[in-house]
């Protein structure tokens, strides 16, 4: 029994870590026409048990936008160019793509230990 409980928090863990990627990801995209927006990483580490992971903290990606010139922008610089976001839209969605179909594959998994519980509980009740 404590073997389905453990799957059932691992899975629970998968899921809460895959909602903070997909709302990582929402962020770069609201802020994808920023200028000198920086898009944000979420870093993962695994725990020491190996039966759950933990965010650790979202990151600035480090890459520079590209430079746009645009001197009538308040954002310009005194030779009139402004830099972009270093968002990348394509990235994004294949980020949150990506993210969902881990969640769901998570809550899969929690549903199938559940019904397992349900199952034996049943049979104990017998």
């Amino acid at each position: 029994m404590d073997s389905l409980k453990a799957t059932m928090m691992q899975a629970l863990s998968g899921m809460q870590l895959q909602t903070k990627r997909i709302d990582v990801s929402s962020q770069n995209i609201s802020n994808a026409d920023t200028p000198g927006y920086r898009r944000k990483i979420l870093t993962v580490e695994e725990q020491s048990s190996g039966a759950a992971f933990m965010a650790t903290r979202v990151q600035l990606d480090q890459s520079e936008g590209e430079r746009q010139y645009d001197p009538e922008n308040p954002l310009a610089d005194g030779e009139g160019y402004i830099t972009a976001s270093n968002v990348s839209l394509v990235t994004e969605m294949a980020d949150m793509r990506e993210a969902n179909r881990s969640y769901e594959a998570n809550l899969n998994s929690f549903r199938q230990a559940r019904s397992m519980y349900q199952s034996l509980l049943d049979v104990l009740k017998r």
